[in-house]
């Protein structure tokens, strides 16, 4: 049979493999500056851009959608074009992929500073963008697709199935959770409200972290450790047995995120169930993964891409194995809104997706340029630099964490809780933020060791933008029936994609559908109102400065957070919440009961000053909330487009709506005066954030526990 002559296109890689580097470098540098402003608030810079609220979703978008996204797709376009012996499908919409994406992270990189979010976890960039990645993702997958279809391999490999997962899963995460009702051009509102929107954006965040950097990075981990290894993948039984187990599995175990909320207790139970069946598939990977190196330690210990692999794939399995235990209620009730979460997501993103990229540099830009690692010693202090900032990073946040709980807990022996004040906490951890943040640093100077050694070996070589190859091609004969079941999905890359569809989708529907239709899933109360267009302006402040990052707005029904902080949240009473803001961390107290808890001049001071009026406080001050005014043009937008999605506004009442914002801001402006001679204008913007917070949990009254309202 006559082989058929193609090159494979490195050129896209090669911009892919720029962009992860540099993005990298950057995303770190952003993730050290924020731990350091945990310990020393100096480094908010008193700028409305680079405080913490503002740039923790430019370093957590910069990481996850720049410097990994960059590297999957570089390591996909590698790989894939000599997994099925083909030039991608087209070349250009290689490059619309490319020059696409990185305007997306550019939009991000300039909205996210200004304030410009959604405030949720994972999905902040507001609509006109989320257009754009659903339209650069589509146009990744067309060019996948087409490529496989026009493939020379009869057979699909299991990286391949990987690919196909995260293309079909990412696309309808993304979708699904991205429903909002547009304001304006770079302002928009959930589509979802309170409880649902909680259940939906953590379907969506789980699995963001599972299906953009996880299933995709397992493909590459079939491909490249093999390679580098130059021994074949242990079990391919065991990895048909991990692939489909792993994507109907995880798709389940978003709510497990919201344990101890007001999600319904069924969805709660099902993410707890499925979370724990998690262990089998995920081990089952980390298994091939590292018995695949049977017999090749030799090699591992010479070799620095093996290296980093071998550790890249042990922090995988870390973490999924911690994963589900962190999903049990009991573990949850002590770890979740502590440092521990932070420890355990870092375990994955600097050892798993960090270390599995770094591999792939090591491995690709050698074989790209023509040449040999410029220096093998540098590679291996990169190693163990990043392996130590690994340690010295989480560990320390292990034992905040603990330490938060416990602290939180902790009753004296007159049944009163022995740490009432929050920041105590705060304080007592300090020291462990100052080791995390010596970790991130040797991490970040690994980093940049590496990127002089690869590009000293890119010097030393000549780059091979269109590199030779040759195969037989794909014939109609060799679609015949073998290797079993699988083996014809494998020729069937159409039928595959279907299958892996339905697959994910089973999940997603089982547990919002019912969330969604049935009404005593979110029960009312008829106490609970709609915002006054003051606290609406306040509350959309409030995402602006990403106050959520550090404070929840979700009291669990656990005595010492009733004692600290109030009754217990109930579902009602986020009817009107678009988006939700319960939170994921608590680095302040959570804040969902602070409504009339101190007077207006308390918190009025509070954002000037935080550290005079409680001292040791990390907070940042917002000197900005005094000199800007809010833009009462937008009330009547903002009234009529949350009355699209539900919110029960009068018809017309966003032509009189700035009648009552100016009467409770008025109102404020009196207090502060009465209480503390304090003079503002009543439309800046401090006294629409003064009037949410006061809002805050005072919609139910409890009198002998129990709640005075109609449900």
């Amino acid at each position: 049979m006559e082989l058929e002559k193609f090159s494979y296109d490195n050129k896209i890689v090669k911009y892919f493999i720029v962009a992860t580097v540099i993005f990298g470098l950057v995303g770190m540098l952003v993730g050290l500056t924020l731990a350091i402003q945990l310990f020393y608030p100096i480094f908010n810079f008193d700028l409305p851009y680079t405080t913490f609220g503002r740039i923790r979703p430019l370093h957590t978008n910069a990481i996850i959608f720049a410097f990994v996204g960059n590297a999957m797709f570089a390591g996909t376009y590698y790989s894939l074009q000599r997994l099925l012996k083909t030039r991608m499908f087209s070349d250009a919409l290689s490059w619309i992929n490319f020059w696409g994406w990185q305007l997306i992270i550019l939009a991000a990189a300039i909205t996210l500073p200004l304030g410009l979010t959604t405030s949720k976890e994972y999905a902040e960039l507001e609509w006109p963008i989320d257009i754009a990645i659903a339209l650069i993702w589509v146009v990744f997958g067309i060019n996948m697709i087409g490529t496989i279809l026009r493939r020379r391999e009869k057979h699909m490999y299991v990286a391949v199935w990987f690919y196909i997962a995260t293309f079909v899963t990412v696309a309808v995460l993304h979708i699904v959770n991205s429903f909002e009702m547009p304001v304006t051009l770079f302002k928009s509102y959930s589509w979802y409200a309170g409880v649902q929107d909680a259940l939906v954006q953590w379907w969506y965040g789980h699995n963001a972290v599972a299906f953009f950097l996880t299933t995709p990075f397992l493909g590459l981990m079939y491909y490249y450790l093999p390679k580098a290894a130059n021994r074949p993948v242990y079990s391919y039984k065991l990895s048909i047995i991990h692939f489909w187990s792993l994507i109907f599995i995880y798709i389940w175990a978003g709510p497990h995120h919201l344990l101890y909320t007001s999600l319904p207790n069924w969805a709660q139970s099902l993410g707890v169930v499925f979370s724990v069946m998690l262990i089998a598939p995920s081990w089952g990977g980390m298994l091939n993964g590292l018995l695949t190196l049977r017999g090749a330690w030799d090699q591992v210990r010479e070799n620095p891409v093996l290296k980093f692999m071998v550790v890249a794939v042990t922090a995988y399995g870390m973490s999924t194995f911690e994963g589900p235990m962190l999903s049990l209620k009991n573990v949850n009730a002590i770890a979740h809104f502590t440092d521990w979460i932070i420890a355990h997501v870092h375990i994955g993103g600097l050892g798993w997706n960090g270390f599995l990229t770094f591999s792939m540099l090591y491995f690709m830009i050698p074989k790209m340029w023509g040449t040999k690692l410029y220096s093998v010693k540098l590679a291996n202090i990169h190693f163990w630099l990043g392996t130590l900032g690994i340690i010295i990073y989480a560990l320390p946040l292990y034992v905040a964490g603990i330490t938060q709980s416990l602290m939180w807990k902790e009753f004296n022996a007159e049944g009163f809780l022995e740490y009432k004040n929050f920041l105590e906490t705060v304080v007592q951890i300090l020291p462990m933020y100052v080791l995390r943040a010596v970790g991130g640093l040797l991490y970040l100077v690994g980093a940049v060791l590496m990127t002089y050694n690869l590009t000293k070996t890119a010097a030393q070589g000549t780059f091979i933008p269109n590199e030779d190859a040759e195969a037989a091609p794909l014939e109609k004969a060799t679609q015949q029936s073998d290797g079993g079941w699988h083996g014809v999905l494998e020729r069937k890359p159409l039928v595959f994609t279907v299958l892996t569809l339905i697959a994910i989708v089973i999940g997603g529907v089982i547990e919002m559908v019912p969330t969604f239709l049935i009404e005593s899933n979110v029960p009312t109360i008829t106490s609970v109102k709609p915002y006054t267009p003051l606290e609406l302006h306040g509350r959309d402040i409030y995402i602006r400065e990403g106050c959520v990052s550090c404070h929840s707005q979700m009291v669990r029904p656990f005595r010492s957070e009733t004692e600290r902080y109030g009754e217990y949240s109930k579902a009602g009473e986020f009817v009107y919440d678009h988006p939700f803001l319960w939170g994921s961390k608590r680095t302040g107290p959570d804040l969902h009961r602070v409504g009339a808890k101190y007077p207006d001049s308390w918190h009025y001071y509070h954002m000037l000053e935080p550290g005079v009026v409680s001292a040791g406080s990390i907070m940042p001050p917002y000197p900005w909330l005094y000199e800007n005014v809010i833009d009462k043009a937008l009330t009547a937008g903002k009234i009529s487009a949350l009355r699209t999605i539900g919110v029960p506004y009068e018809d017309g009442y966003e032509e009189i709506a700035n009648n009552d914002l100016d009467a409770q801001a008025a109102q404020i402006a009196q207090n502060l005066k009465d209480q503390d001679g304090i003079e503002i204008l009543k439309e800046a913007e401090i006294i629409a954030l003064i009037a949410y917070l006061q809002r805050l949990g005072t919609d139910i009254k409890i009198q002998s526990q129990e709640i005075v309202s109609n449900q």
